[in-house]
């Protein structure tokens, strides 16, 4: 049985992180690494306690990407101004340049679904969205 809005959420999901993948290991980075990359040029600086909490990705894990992404030169660690018991994260010129680059790729998807649907598609997608979060919102 398929669920009215789950099911079609979980596969354009899925169907998504098929399309990045292709196009952003083609760029030498996986798509939560280019997530990443692309939150910290409209974020950044940011700590990684910030990402913990915008990804939802476990600490040791989101440390291993952003050890792969300092290594390749696309991110900077520095003391934190504000605590120096932790650290901010900026991106590297090379990293900004990736990251606009992958700016293009996703505006570039978001423009060929929006020459499918109308005004009013666009309205009902945020309708739905806007329940979904609603009703998945962790309770204070």
């Amino acid at each position: 049985m398929a669920l009215t809005f789950l099911s079609p959420l979980h596969k354009a999901s899925r169907q998504i992180s098929v399309y990045l993948e292709g196009r952003t290991s083609e760029l030498g980075v996986t798509p939560s690494e280019g997530h990443i990359l692309t939150y910290l040029r409209g974020y950044g600086p940011v700590t990684v306690g910030d990402l913990v909490r915008v990804f939802g990705i476990k600490q040791c894990t989101l440390t291993r990407m952003l050890d792969r992404l300092q290594q390749a030169g696309l991110v900077r660690r520095e003391v934190n101004p504000d605590d120096r018991r932790s650290l901010v994260l900026r991106l590297s010129e090379r990293g900004n340049d990736l990251a606009r680059r992958l700016n293009r790729i996703l505006e570039a998807l978001e423009a060929e679904v929006r020459e499918r649907v109308g005004a009013r598609d666009v309205k009902g997608f945020h309708a739905v969205m806007g329940a979904v979060e609603e009703v998945t919102r962790p309770e204070p």
